[in-house]
């Protein structure tokens, strides 16, 4: 089938909705996005072009841009550019130069089609390239979300050309006469992609004929697979998963009796960070001893008795915060304090987050601070018997990951208050007490 007919017929059958407002179209002046360009402007689909000069290969990207905007120019197509620094911005956001393209590019194409009320942003990828995207993924080890190569929808994104081989498009450009600039990167193997292009693609072309069109097949049957499949993970994800305030509770006697064991744990675990390499030690950690844990660059799941607890790491900053005055309110990463001065109440009410002190005993400046090892105090109700913070923890049953977040109050090097848990003997409301310190604390 010619490559026009098979383009119309795709764009209907794919239902590429536009509501009758114009496409933007992503066009670099190469073969791809050029041969784009083309079938929109045969298939009368109203569109726009939008090109970005990168300005990073001197007077040959300048030589893309005005082949782009002559093409516009020449077949009245509304025409967008802009021209970025990308190697200052690499630098400055400590990013690779392919990284910090992408985000330049796709940041500005949205805007453009947002400001001007363009329905969809289209891209000329075609089925070698959701290819070569399947195998870095498959040799990456991301799973079956990574087998679906590149999808012809992604939210604002279409892919128009993805039914099309990288062979129709060069024979519809030579047929046609189409202009295009090559671009010399794209011949390196300097990219991982290109790389998988040059090497690894023609290889598997020459053990088996017509190897993308059969991948690309496969494509399609792994994508729907992997929409059954992510119904299936996402029933688990309920089953096993109970949020209680910022952390996530498994029950670890439910999740070890579930089938096939790893492919969950990798599924539940892989939002928070954690690597496929890290799900075995997961898994050993459901009979670990309490208090073990493993971290992923932004989460820590620990092993608390019947439980797996996965819980945001804390950051390290604002550990101490020096209190100079009443009343005041004091922000933390574990929620906030507001301090007052009233007059003794007729009653206490019990309630852990809120802390009746005398004014008396505490003198400023006063001190919140993260509790540490070696920290004691003399908890309300216990007859002036000294504790150390460590063990009431344990006798509370209190989760590691709960007692990082904990914060003390202290003056004079005593401990007046552990916030949401207990004050301190020494510093409680007495029948002789004529003005009170209330600290209420609303935790995250």
């Amino acid at each position: 089938m010619e490559l026009l007919t098979a383009f119309q017929k795709n764009w209907i059958e794919k239902k590429f909705v536009t509501n009758g407002k114009p496409v933007l179209l992503a066009v670099s002046g190469g073969i791809d996005s050029m041969v784009m360009a083309s079938l929109f402007h045969r298939a009368n689909i109203p569109f726009a072009i939008a090109h970005c000069n990168f300005r990073l290969r001197g007077v040959e990207a300048d030589k893309d841009e005005q082949l782009v905007s002559g093409w516009a120019q020449q077949n009245n197509i509304p025409f967008h550019s802009v021209g970025f620094d990308t190697q200052q911005r690499a630098d400055e956001w400590k990013k690779g130069i392919q990284e910090t393209a992408r985000i330049l590019r796709y940041e500005w194409l949205d805007q453009v089609r947002e400001e001007y009320g363009y329905s969809v942003l289209a891209t000329a990828h075609h089925a070698n390239d959701s290819v070569e995207t399947l195998l870095m993924n498959l040799f990456k080890g991301t799973g079956i979300a990574g087998l679906h190569g590149i999808p012809e929808k992604n939210g604002s994104i279409v892919r128009p050309l993805l039914f099309a081989t990288r062979q129709q498009i060069t024979q519809y450009a030579a047929d046609n006469n189409i202009s295009y600039r090559d671009d010399a990167s794209n011949a390196s193997d300097d990219y991982l992609r290109n790389a998988v292009r040059h090497k690894l693609v023609p290889v598997a072309e020459e053990l088996f004929p017509n190897a993308i069109d059969k991948v690309s097949e496969s494509i399609t049957r792994f994508s729907q697979a992997e929409q059954l499949y992510q119904r299936a993970i996402e029933q688990e994800r309920k089953k096993l998963i109970e949020k209680r305030g910022r952390d996530h509770y498994i029950p670890i006697l439910k999740l070890i009796h579930r089938e096939p064991l790893g492919t969950i744990c990798y599924e539940l675990f892989k939002p928070f960070g954690y690597t496929p390499q890290q799900i075995p030690q997961v898994i050993d950690l459901c009979s670990s001893e309490s208090g073990h844990f493993i971290d992923s660059p932004t989460h820590r799941v620990i092993k608390n008795r019947d439980f797996l607890i996965i819980t945001v790491k804390e950051t390290a900053a604002a550990d101490l915060i020096i209190v100079e005055g009443f009343p005041c309110t004091i922000e933390t990463d574990s929620g906030r304090f507001n301090f007052s001065v009233i007059k003794t109440p007729q009653s206490i009410p019990a309630d852990n987050n809120i802390a009746y002190i005398d004014a008396h005993k505490l003198t400023l400046p006063a001190t919140l601070r993260r509790w540490k090892q070696g920290d004691y105090f003399y908890p309300l109700g216990m007859g002036m018997k000294k504790k150390k913070l460590a063990k009431f923890f344990i006798d509370q049953k209190i989760p590691v990951h709960q007692k990082e977040r904990l914060w003390v109050l202290e003056c004079d090097k005593r401990i007046a208050w552990i916030a949401g848990m207990r004050l301190d003997e020494r510093f409680k409301v007495k029948n002789e007490t004529s003005q009170v310190i209330k600290i209420e604390f609303t935790p995250l």
